[in-house]
């Protein structure tokens, strides 16, 4: 699959293969430190979080807020069954200051979006005022769930008189998947790794100004059951976004490559994704972790980061410890705790599931990168 980018240049998806990871040895990779109960802090008002993301200026950088930052992350109230939470998440906002998290409250009023719920997305200010994007999931007023994902944006002035946004605008649909590049039907069965994806949208601004958008995706083209891309779009002048081949493609490796986004550093673009173990296909032995690439530019070509992909994975001790790792450009990385101090599958079934949830924000790491090669930092942040 081949399309012309916009600068001109046919551009290629990098293929992530079998034989990339095959380079991979679980045994000898970067690991994540483990996180002790001391670290695992929950937030007030009886909810779990996950799946975080800044407000961002547009070059990325989290945008100053009242002697901190405003962050955004998934929230659900506490229920026996951790995994339930993905059918009643409600994007809400957080207080970062002084490396706590304060609990804010949901960011939309209940009904306002167009699903039965709301997934991860991120957003960016510019001269005061929001763009939120995200993922709407399901269909409102729905009586059995479905996972049916669109790609939605509002915006907000920052700071209102009472709240720290104020004044949502009506939530506008901004890219379809219409089975051109990217597959549109999402249901399956529901079960972990299973579900189709057109999802996490991400925004990234070039220094030329030119915005591009990036999101999780499954392919039209190859409709297997591992069949994962990181799809990309970018922003014509008339303000809409136009649909551009993947960036990477995993089909016959992976099933879900999520929460896209690129960071800037010493030059190049690298760009991050957050996967799990559970949905590479048969065969591959790669771990829960963050993986990434590198290229010149958003024309490509990109190159795994590390010859196979993987930057750090989770402690083998832990290997469900922390998920969904989130690069901010001084290459701190946020994330929240998974399932802690376990190590098999089957104690995330309820009821020990809740018992090891940890359902808030991990601690931060940070990243040292050299090229196309990348690890962790040995300093603390």
């Amino acid at each position: 699959m081949t399309a012309s980018s916009p600068t001109g240049h046919a551009r290629h998806p990098l293929l992530w293969r079998r034989s990339d990871l095959a380079l991979l040895d679980p045994g000898n990779c970067v690991r994540a430190p483990v996180v002790i109960p001391a670290q695992v802090v929950r937030l007030d008002g009886g909810i779990d979080v996950w799946d975080a993301w800044p407000l961002a200026l547009p070059c990325g950088n989290p945008a100053p807020w009242r002697d901190g930052e405003f962050w955004f992350a998934l929230a659900a109230p506490v229920n026996d069954d951790p995994e339930e939470r993905h059918h009643v998440a409600r994007i809400h906002g957080f207080h970062r200051v002084g490396g706590r998290f304060v609990h804010l409250g949901p960011v939309f009023t209940e009904g306002f979006t167009p699903g039965s719920r709301e997934w991860s997305g991120s957003a960016k200010v510019d001269n005061g005022q929001v763009t939120l994007f995200f993922t709407a999931a399901g269909v409102r007023g729905e009586e059995q769930i479905s996972f049916d994902q669109r790609i939605f944006a509002s915006t907000a002035a920052l700071d209102g008189d009472d709240d720290a946004l104020a004044g949502w605008s009506e939530p506008v649909e901004i890219i379809r998947p219409l089975d051109r590049y990217y597959m549109a039907k999402h249901e399956a069965t529901g079960r972990i790794g299973q579900i189709k994806a057109f999802r996490d949208p991400a925004t990234y601004q070039c220094a030329a100004g030119r915005e591009y958008l990036l999101f999780t995706a499954s392919s039209a083209a190859d409709q297997g059951r591992h069949n994962g891309v990181i799809g990309c779009a970018v922003r014509e002048v008339d303000g809409t976004f136009r649909k551009l081949a993947p960036l990477v493609d995993a089909c016959g490796t992976c099933n879900e490559l999520e929460r896209p986004h690129i960071v800037e550093h010493a030059g190049l673009l690298y760009l991050f994704w957050s996967t799990q173990a559970g949905v590479f296909t048969p065969g591959v032995e790669a771990p829960t972790g963050l993986y990434g690439a590198a290229a010149d530019s958003m024309a490509g070509p990109w190159r795994l980061l590390n010859g196979h992909g993987l930057v750090f994975a989770n402690p083998d001790a832990e290997p469900f410890q922390a998920y969904s790792w989130w690069v901010l450009p001084d290459l701190t990385v946020a994330a929240f705790v998974d399932y802690w101090g376990i190590r098999d599958r089957e104690a995330r079934e309820k009821p020990k599931g809740r018992r090891h949830f940890g359902g808030t924000f991990a601690p931060f790491l940070r990243l040292r990168l050299d090229g196309d090669t990348a690890s962790l930092a040995d300093d603390p942040v």
